[in-house]
């Protein structure tokens, strides 16, 4: 099969195993790469042997390159998004898939009408640790699903990231940083989600750059560092999620927990592709860890955009689609309206991704 020629956009520091993990991939082929900074495009493909650095709008008129990957910053993506879809090439992005609901909208739609594909991280609920979970759903070891719980608690991405200034912009925040990992697992898990109640806050809005260049600049805040609240799914459950950056000491919650009538499931951090999974039967003391359903990989980020360009070729729906990024985008946005307006806020969007039982 050939390789679909792809080109990267946004060589920042995510890119790095983007590149390192696609350069054996069997189905793509990065043949060019961009940034709005093009001495960072030029290393980076120096340093992984890219043919050639353009910029993205450059990238955008080259016929033999079919695929972008878009891993520039949040505020960017479905300006980037739309412009390859008009360019008549698919996309695979970082998540979110958009800030704003309008542009995921305007993203799916454009897609439509093309004809391409929109694919979107994280793609993390395809390795083998969540695939794991899922199958022991499947197969009823805890019998019908009830509940759920998952948490993402800790201090903000300031204390290691060189410039994390945008984490605390609009669309940035833990909901809207770790919470795709987050809810992608779970409706992978459980299904669509369906009503959402919350409370938000910025708990902690005086915080400066710990490290780097940038060590000691005052950080501003703009967006929820602290959320909490309860999500309703389609089949009946109801799960408890809590993501914040507000947390300095740390927590010993567990990240994700799935409760059933007949046992409970506790998961790995959904921010990574392996991990232990412990089933707990109803009526015993222990947990025992349950055989994972292929060899676990810890970062095997790429493993999304190449399940796309393998259904693209199989002519069949991709598992890390549009669809399912909005959904949990809808719901990420559900989560600080329904603080603001203080009500329950019902989702719209449905998953729509699910097809069968897969686990490779």
């Amino acid at each position: 099969m050939q390789r679909m020629k792809a080109g990267l956009i946004g060589c920042g520091n995510i890119s790095s195993i983007y590149f390192t993990n696609l350069k054996s991939s069997p189905v793509i082929e990065i043949v060019a790469c961009a940034d709005m900074v093009k001495e960072r495009a030029e290393e980076r493909a120096k340093e992984f042997g890219i043919e050639n650095v353009f910029t993205p709008e450059e990238m955008m008129k080259q016929d033999d390159i079919e695929l972008i990957i878009n891993l520039t910053i949040p505020a960017a993506h479905a300006g980037i998004d739309l412009a390859a879809l008009a360019a008549g090439k698919h996309v695979y992005a970082e998540k979110p898939l958009a800030v704003s609901l309008d542009d995921g909208r305007r993203t799916l739609e454009k897609a439509k009408e093309t004809g391409k594909r929109v694919g979107s991280a994280p793609d993390t609920f395809l390795g083998a640790g969540l695939e794991t979970a899922r199958k022991a759903i499947d197969d009823g070891l805890i019998g019908r699903p009830i509940a759920a719980s998952a948490f993402m608690m800790g201090a903000g991405p300031e204390g290691w990231h060189p410039d994390p200034e945008f984490f605390y912009a609009p669309g940035g925040g833990p909901m809207f940083d770790m919470g795709p990992y987050y809810l992608t697992a779970l409706t992978s898990l459980l299904g669509s989600m369906t009503r959402v109640s919350s409370s938000a806050g910025i708990q902690m809005p005086d915080r400066k750059v710990h490290s780097g260049p940038k060590a000691g600049t005052p950080i501003r805040v703009q967006t929820p560092t602290h959320l909490a609240g309860t999500i309703d799914f389609e089949n009946g459950v109801i799960a408890t999620m809590v993501t914040s950056f507000d947390i300095p000491g740390g927590s010993q919650l567990p990240r994700i927990e799935i409760y059933g009538t007949e046992g409970t499931l506790d998961l790995p951090d959904p921010n990574f592709f392996d991990g232990t999974v412990r089933l707990k039967r109803a009526g015993s003391d222990t947990f025992e860890e349950l055989p994972p359903v292929f060899e676990p990989i810890s970062n095997d980020r790429g493993k999304g955009v190449s399940e796309m360009v393998q259904a693209i070729r199989e002519n069949r729906p991709h598992r890390a689609s549009g669809e399912l990024a909005y959904h949990v985008l809808e719901v990420m946005h559900a989560f600080q309206r329904s603080s603001l307006e203080g009500k329950h806020v019902i989702i719209e969007s449905r998953a729509g991704y699910r097809q069968g039982n897969v686990y490779q």
